[in-house]
């Protein structure tokens, strides 16, 4: 299964998801995703709900714990106190996408910077 994490901040625009969801796609090789994920309060988000019926993909949630547990590549100090993982897209990807899951994308960022998207796959190579 190959899930694509995203996260964003609370003023992101619904292209801010879309542009760094296709960087993210675009470096994974233009593979498509079978879903996105993000964690459960941000699912709820409209930007993301619209996203994921933009794309025609289900939109799930992760818990904050999960994502806790998560080692990822890229840290960002403020989405660690948040989240306590350096990642929130490349944690949600690998949770979602289960246990043996790597990246194939790590964090894409939207070129406006407020959105970000790393995708993670059981079955693909790691990066």
């Amino acid at each position: 299964m190959r899930v694509a994490g995203i996260g964003f901040r609370g003023g992101a625009e619904v292209s801010s998801l879309e542009d760094a969801l296709l960087r993210a796609i675009d470096a994974a090789g233009g593979i498509p995703v079978e879903a996105l994920v993000t964690e459960s309060a941000k699912s709820r988000a409209p930007v993301f709900k619209e996203l994921a019926q933009m794309m025609g993909l289900p939109g799930l949630g992760v818990t904050t714990e999960d994502i806790a547990q998560m080692i990822t590549p890229t840290q960002s100090q403020r989405v660690l106190d948040q989240f306590g993982t350096g990642s929130l897209c490349e944690a949600a990807a690998l949770v979602a996408a289960g246990t043996g899951a790597t990246l194939v994308a790590v964090r894409a960022i939207s070129g406006d910077g407020m959105a970000t998207a790393a995708i993670a796959d059981v079955s693909g190579e790691s990066v």
